[in-house]
């Protein structure tokens, strides 16, 4: 079976960050009237999160430094500055600041991308125990995504502006840079052929969506990938694995020679079968649902787009019938987790 690494979906409260304001939102997706249980302060300009179940702890990238709360009381414990600290607080996807965030599997560490104005973006450390960041290593520019393979021993880096993947050993911390580029490097920070976000596999694998036009199919192994079609035509951002072995993808509209409008991208991985699904409006990322109440398989799409047209919402959709439930979410919710409460 293939599957996320981080095992997102199973829980009973969605917690999403709220991109254009300060605060995480904890969402019971069952009460579709009234969706929103409760909310926290974190640090302005929230991009990513991630949960550690076993230490109750949430921790979120912001423009003003590391977050980390209490996933019980729903309590922010610290706002952690990075090592190199913004000169000002902006919004949207070119604010300098934090962004991808990822925990490792012990719960000891914490590795966040940082893009550093005027020069190459990093990844700090930050050690639980004593709680400040320790290390920082340079990587790409303007890193969306941050993952973890599955033994905990690996942390990537998807470089947007760079046509990259950084991957930083733990706990040598060596770094690695590796090109990801199935579409060339023409028009440089001009192109829309570059990675955004990548799904990471159980057997290690990682998978980077393109434009609607091809998946890169990457091993850490052998530090090299292969480039499988794709047919949604539309620029794509967020992705990530089913428990049964779909990737899920979603698209924004019709941007850098994409052609067609927003969509979920459904693609089961042994075939390289798609159904897409069209969509209304654009969305940032799609997280899988286990637990809905019904017992159907869902996904939650983060409508907090960087691209086009961010919303103040979630749009619940069902991977079997493709119908569409759509709750509100105030300042842009952009990137979720499932975590287990009560």
């Amino acid at each position: 079976m293939v599957r996320s690494v981080e095992g997102r979906g199973r829980g009973n409260v969605f917690v999403v960050t709220e991109s254009h304001g300060n605060k995480i939102a904890f969402v019971d997706l069952a009460n579709t009237s009234n969706p929103v249980i409760s909310e926290t302060i974190v640090g302005r300009a929230p991009w990513a999160l991630t949960s550690h179940e076993d230490t109750a702890r949430i921790y979120v990238s912001t423009a003003e430094g590391l977050a980390v709360v209490d996933m019980h009381t729903r309590e922010r414990l610290a706002l952690v500055p990075y090592q190199d600290q913004p000169s000002g607080v902006e919004y949207g996807e070119y604010r300098p600041g934090g962004t991808g965030v990822v925990v490792t599997p012990d719960g000891t560490s914490v590795y966040v991308a940082v893009t550093r104005e005027g020069k190459n973006s990093s990844v700090e450390r930050f050690d639980v125990a004593t709680g400040v960041m320790t290390d920082s290593f340079e990587i790409g520019l303007r890193p969306f995504d941050v993952q973890i393979s599955p033994s905990g021993h690996e942390v990537y880096t998807i470089d947007h502006d760079s046509f990259t993947l950084h991957t930083i050993s733990i706990p040598e911390h060596q770094v690695t840079r590796t090109e990801i580029a199935p579409f060339g490097t023409e028009g440089g920070l001009m192109s829309h052929f570059k990675p955004h976000y990548a799904a990471v596999a159980d057997d290690g694998t990682l998978y980077f969506p393109y434009q609607g036009k091809g998946l890169a199919v990457y091993s850490p192994n052998t530090r090299q990938y292969r480039t499988e079609p794709m047919e949604a035509d539309s620029h794509q951002h967020g992705t990530c694995l089913t428990a049964d072995g779909r990737l899920l993808v979603v698209g924004v509209g019709a941007i850098g020679g994409a052609t067609l409008g927003p969509s979920l991208t459904i693609r089961t991985l042994d075939t390289g079968q798609e159904v897409i699904v069209p969509l209304k409006k654009g969305h940032e990322n799609p997280v899988e649902w286990l637990d809905a109440p019904d017992g159907r398989p869902k996904a939650v799409l983060t409508g907090g787009s960087t691209s086009r047209g961010p919303w103040d919402g979630i749009a619940i959709l069902d991977l079997d019938s493709h119908d569409v439930v759509e709750v509100e979410v105030p300042d842009k919710p952009q990137m979720g987790t499932f975590i287990q409460v009560g």
